[in-house]
């Protein structure tokens, strides 16, 4: 990165904080990402592949390959022959929205599932030879899978509350060079860090009140990797102390949407939830949207 870019060692390690973290092979692609996560799934919960009755794939929309569907190409070869795939696109915060609304539709019926699965190639569209992209430098790649279900949950999804501020809208987007599409950003613009903390700090309190719960119900508050000082900054304006939440940045960097389901499961797997327990997932993605989704443990 310091010798495509000349930025120094020092202010890249300030942004990915770990001298190494996953991304793509060359002869690797994003959905294959997502189709390993969903068989560590589905073997570990032993679903019948035909009561998947959807498959839906979220993201940014820039897919391993143009006009092409890779939830029909996960589904494929998972032998879900009997499921209506698709996609959603929105960025990092495609996979929490992908949950609200399959669970919004109420289309999940007993013994019947919805598989949401997470994969971007986010590394791929980053041009590090480009000094103003270094705040996207620590951009990786990571596939998660989620199962949506009637009853026998881990997780009770409590609520969802998502925005989008269009203003943002055009200070990141893509472009395509040398036969690839590269994320640019626009003329620099002051208060996006301002913005992150107004409409979390805005969602969560709007969520609270909803749950008629109190900050200091929050067992864990999960966010997006993208910038630890905003994590940490977050944290501090809700008064929630760091140990109710998860800081992966000295092995991962940011692993697009995600990042805070990679959280979960490290909380499940350290044994660190109780059940009951509520947790806020805060998503962001560009665009520029923020979401808050309300998890309970079930155990």
């Amino acid at each position: 990165m310091h010798v495509a870019s000349g930025v120094a060692v020092a202010d890249l390690a300030a942004i990915t904080h770990t001298e190494r973290f996953p991304v793509l092979a060359p002869d690797e692609q994003s959905w294959q990402l997502a189709h390993r996560a969903a068989v560590r799934l589905l073997d570990r919960v032993e679903v019948e592949r035909g009561a998947i009755r959807q498959v839906i794939y979220a993201g940014s929309g820039e897919w391993d390959a143009p006009f092409w569907s890779p939830a029909a190409k996960v589904a494929h070869e998972l032998g879900i022959e009997n499921a209506h795939c698709f996609e959603i696109t929105n960025f990092c915060n495609a996979g929490l929205t992908a949950m609200w609304l399959a669970t919004e539709s109420r289309n999940l019926k007993p013994g019947e599932y919805t598989l949401v699965l997470m994969g971007d190639r986010l590394s791929q569209m980053v041009d590090y030879s480009d000094p103003d992209s270094k705040a996207l430098f620590n951009f990786g790649d990571a596939g998660a899978a989620v199962l949506l279900a009637h009853h026998d949950l881990s997780f009770r999804l409590l609520h969802s509350e998502m925005r989008t501020d269009p203003s943002w809208v055009d200070y990141y987007k893509g472009e395509t060079r040398e036969g690839r599409v590269v994320i640019r950003r626009g003329p620099h613009r002051r208060g996006l860090a301002d913005a992150y903390v107004e409409n979390f700090t805005r969602l969560v309190g709007e969520t609270l009140r909803t749950l008629e719960r109190d900050v200091s119900d929050v067992s864990y508050f999960l966010i997006n990797q993208g910038d630890k000082s905003m994590h940490e900054r977050m944290l501090d304006n809700l008064g929630i102390p760091a140990d109710r939440s998860v800081f992966n940045y000295d092995r991962l960097g940011h692993m697009g949407g995600a990042d805070t389901l990679i959280a979960l499961q490290d909380l499940v797997e350290q044994h660190r939830l109780r059940r009951g327990d509520l947790i806020l997932l805060a998503t962001s993605s560009m665009g520029f949207t923020w979401g808050i989704t309300a998890l309970e443990y079930s155990g």
